[in-house]
Parts: C-alpha cells; structure tokens; sequence
C-alpha cells in the first residue's frame, strides 16, 4: 500500500520532529557544556555533535520507516490522538512487535550514548 504524499511528509517530519525534541532535551540537560573545565566538559559534547547524532537518528529513522510501510502506517495513524492515548498504543505495538522495537530502540542508540556520555540523564526506554 503506497501512502499519499501528505502522509510521507508527515512521516518525516514526525522523525524530524522526535530527534529535534530529543536533541532539544539533551541540549537543556547539558549547562556544562560551555564549562571550561574539561572534566565538565566531556570530549564531543557539544551542541555540533547533538545536533550531528540528532539528524544521523533523524535520518535512520525516516529511512526504517520508509522502507517499512506498515510501521509508518502505524505512526502515521496516531496523529491528533491524545498523549496518552498516543503511548499506550505505542507500548502496546512495540509488546506485540519486538522485531520493532529491537530496529527502533537500535537506531536511536547513538543518542543515548551521547546522553550518557556527556552526563545527560537516561532517556526513557522505548515501551
């Protein structure tokens, strides 16, 4: 089933939208980063390298969801859904496709390692 145009935009830019949203947590958790001291300051902390792990996650997951139509279905369908309508749904597709789950949680892997790196707390697992 191909979608519409309109939906592959907003596919995209859902992706698009959740790193930004990630990339904008991190960068609020990250004060030290302008620190001068380099113990503060880990190596490859900076805003450059958020915003270069952030669109590489971007860009991952728009090119998985691409190539994998019912899935994008799936996200695409939750659009306008309350919160937390939106993660319940979530939780329960990823419980009943842990092949999923497993490609998503490792496409969004260099971000998390980068928040664990640079001192940011843990983002939350994928349900």
């Amino acid at each position: 089933m191909l979608l519409s145009a309109r939906a592959g935009r907003r596919a995209v830019a859902g992706a698009m939208g959740a790193g930004a949203i990630a990339g904008a947590m991190l960068f609020g958790a990250l004060p030290s980063a302008m620190a001068d001291d380099p113990a503060l300051n880990p190596p490859n902390c900076t805003a450059a390298d958020l915003a270069g792990v952030a669109s590489g996650v971007s860009a991952s997951t728009s090119a998985y969801l691409f190539s994998h139509p019912d899935v994008n279905y799936f996200f695409t369908s939750l659009e306008g859904l309350p919160r937390d309508e939106v993660r319940s749904q979530v939780s329960t597709y990823m419980d009943q496709n842990p092949g999923v789950k497993a490609d998503l949680t490792g496409i969004r892997q260099p971000l998390v390692d980068l928040k664990n790196r640079c001192g940011a707390p843990p983002a939350p697992a994928i349900p």
